[in-house]
């Protein structure tokens, strides 16, 4: 279980010791990524020699997590606590070098089980 800002995101569809109260609806939050010219070129280059591109994880690493902050954003504006089920996506963006990626899941307050 992961707490962001006194939100509480799970890729399960409960939480333990909770009861779901009230169902908000689905939440996302969504960012697009590039490489910035470094990373291109580096990529470049693995792509001949071969091995892990740390640049380009770093982009999606950061996308995961700008993602998942709208997410949560968008939840707390709906007045929820607790994000439920959540997922990635991810697609590239044509000729570009851009990545989408999307954060979402369902929206919920949950209070302790009594």
């Amino acid at each position: 279980m992961e707490a962001t800002e006194d939100m509480v995101v799970v890729t399960t569809f409960t939480v333990e010791g909770h009861d779901i109260v009230e169902y908000k609806g689905l939440v996302r939050g969504i960012t697009v990524r590039t490489p910035n010219l470094a990373q291109g070129i580096v990529a470049g280059l693995k792509s001949i020699t071969g091995g892990r591109v740390s640049g380009f994880a770093a982009v999606c690493d950061q996308a995961r997590q700008d993602a998942l902050e709208h997410m949560v954003q968008h939840a707390q504006e709906m007045g929820a606590n607790a994000i439920l089920g959540i997922r990635y996506d991810a697609s590239d963006m044509g000729q570009s070098s851009a990545t989408e990626v999307l954060c979402y899941g369902t929206a919920v307050v949950v209070r302790p089980s009594e």
